[in-house]
Parts: C-alpha cells; structure tokens; sequence
C-alpha cells in the first residue's frame, strides 16, 4: 500500500477554499447464507476520507477461493486525490480543480462456474471545479467487461458512461436536474414494458418512477424560482450504465436465448441460480459528516451543502438456490467536499 505523499497540515492551494477528498474502492464483498452461512470481507478495499492532503493509495489481493463458490485470481485498487490550480485541455476547457480517482480490477472471477469473466474494471472519477464546485462532474471512463459469459454463452454488454451527462447548471446535484432524471425515468419505463416482467421487480420499479416523479416535480420548481438547493432531503435513485445486454452463440456469434435465462434492463435472472445485476449505479444527495479538518488559520466553518455520491457495482449477485447469499464484485464510490 502506498502512503499518503503530503501531510494533512500541507496549506491549501487555496486559503478561502479547500476540498474534502472522499474516494472508495474493494474487489469483492458479500454474505453467504446456505448451505453454510459465512460474511467475507472488503477484498482490496481503500479509501480517501477525511482528508485535505493529494493523496495515492493502491492494495493487490492475490488468488482467492471463497468456499469453492466464488473466487477470483488477482484484484487491484487505486484511490487518489490530486488538485489542479491551473489544467486546460487541448480544446483550452478549463479543468482546474479538486480531482478524484477510484478504480477496482477483478481478474479471473469465477461464480459457481455459471458466471465468469476474465476483467472487471470499474473506474469513477469526479472532478470539483473552484467555481460552481460543490457538485463534481463524474465519468466512468474504463469501466467494462472483458469476455464476460454465462453458462460458456458469450454475454456483450455495451455501456454508457455519458449516462449522468454534464455538470448541472448552477451548482445543483444530479438529482436536481431534469435531463438525468429524464435519462433515469426512460430506462426505467423500458424495463417496465419488458415481457414477463416479475410482480417483485415490477412493484420495485414502480416506486422508483414515483421517486423520479417527485424529483422532477422539486427540480422544474427550482428552475422556476432560481434556487440553487431545495434541501430535498437524502435522496437516491438506483440506475445503470448497461445500455444493452446481448447473449451470443459460441459457435458463431449470432444472438441467441439461452433456455431458462431472462434480462430485465441490467439484470440477468437464470433459474436455479438467481440474479446479476451488472453496472448499477446509485446516485444519492449527502451533506457533509461533520468530520471536515479544520485549522487554527482557517475561516469559520459554514453550514455544510448538499453534495451528490455516486457508487458503482460493475457485478451484483443475488444467489438463489441451492446456494444463497450476495455479493458485489467491482466497487467503487466517490464524493468529496468543497468549503465553502
């Protein structure tokens, strides 16, 4: 593991301003629960917290075999903050600013030899403006699956990292702004109009279009009066980078079905096994723990903003029967604070 560069006492680039670097990442997590009950660990798992200072932290996680169920063989980590006082790209758009890096790798990863990839990448990167900074612009840039299967059947899984869009205007979260929240709402209606859709799923995306709703009812007041927050308490939306999921022969490529193996949106449910949820996303509203480093030098403390979280499951099981449990496989989660 890497240790942190700089010291926590290093001055701000900025001395009005300073930014709060949050950034998590793990390989693999999850509960067993029959035939035999056992919680594994945060394989790999690093963050940024609580912190002022760039920072790089890294942790590799050798071979491993969880009760001949799932394993793995190699997994790595990254989290790193870094800011920027002057960064223009070849197009001169300015990116100065706070910027963030979390990045999870699983290579070999194997599920009761129904479910196997060769790579998972998932990679979440934010970057906090000095202006207009409290809400990050995020991209997802890297994340994917190298020769996913099911079964042996060739699984395509083609994803959109654009899915948040732009920087909301003005400083809003994502869950304040009408175009993501529009995105969220047709995927969520595609999934609705899918054959055979389960009464379980069914009623669960349901409730979310009622949260969609609710939310696009506070940002087209906002946009109306101007307001920059609403303080719309802890929101969060569960979505997903998965535009399309395309099963294929591997014998010659073509699409195929797969007897007993049904997608809704980004989830795969295969009988006697359960559910992968690939690529999902939750995007939420937070204000600040609290826990800010302050100094003797610093200005007041003002009262803390709402910022957006964002984390990311590249693999979600929900293991059926005979086996059950869960697991999430490809981890990675950021935020961060900019005061004031």
């Amino acid at each position: 593991m890497a240790a942190n560069p700089q010291s926590p006492l290093t001055p701000s680039p900025v001395h009005e301003q300073y930014h709060v670097y949050h950034a998590e990442a793990y390989i693999l997590n999850g509960e067993l629960e029959s035939p035999i009950k056992r919680k594994f660990e945060d394989y790999g798992r690093v963050s940024l917290e609580h912190t002022r200072s760039n920072s790089l932290i890294t942790q590799s996680v050798g071979e491993t075999n969880i009760e001949g169920l799932i394993s793995f063989k190699r997994g790595y980590t990254r989290v790193a903050g870094a800011y920027a006082q002057q960064k223009t790209d070849i197009y001169g758009q300015d990116h100065a600013g706070w910027q963030a890096l979390a990045s999870a790798v699983l290579e070999g990863y194997n599920v009761e030899d129904i479910l196997t990839v060769d790579r998972v990448v998932a990679q979440l990167s934010t970057q906090h403006p000095v202006i207009d900074g409290h809400v990050p612009r995020v991209n997802f840039f890297g994340s994917r699956f190298e020769n996913l299967r099911i079964g042996g059947y060739p699984v395509e899984v083609e994803l959109d990292l654009a899915f948040c869009g732009p920087k909301p205007d003005h400083d809003r979260t994502y869950l304040q702004d009408g175009g993501f929240l529009d995105r969220v709402h047709r995927q969520v209606d595609n999934i609705l109009d899918s054959d055979d859709l389960p009464d379980t799923l069914e009623e669960k995306y349901k409730a979310e279009i009622t949260t969609i709703d609710r939310l696009k009812e506070n940002a087209r007041e906002m946009a109306k009066s101007g307001a920059a927050e609403n303080g719309n308490g802890y929101a969060k939306l569960r979505c997903s980078l998965v535009k399309e999921i395309t099963f294929r022969s591997p014998h010659d490529g073509k699409p195929v079905k797969i007897p007993g193996v049904r997608t809704f949106g980004n989830a795969i449910f295969i009988g006697n096994f359960g559910t992968i949820y690939l690529a999902e996303l939750k995007v939420e509203t937070k204000k600040s723990d609290g826990l800010i480093p302050h100094r003797i030098d610093d200005p007041p403390a003002p009262q803390p903003r709402y910022s957006n979280h964002f984390s990311l499951e590249m693999v979600r099981l929900e293991l059926g029967c005979p086996q059950s449990g869960n697991s999430n496989g490809g981890h990675v989660a950021g935020n961060g604070n900019t005061i004031p």
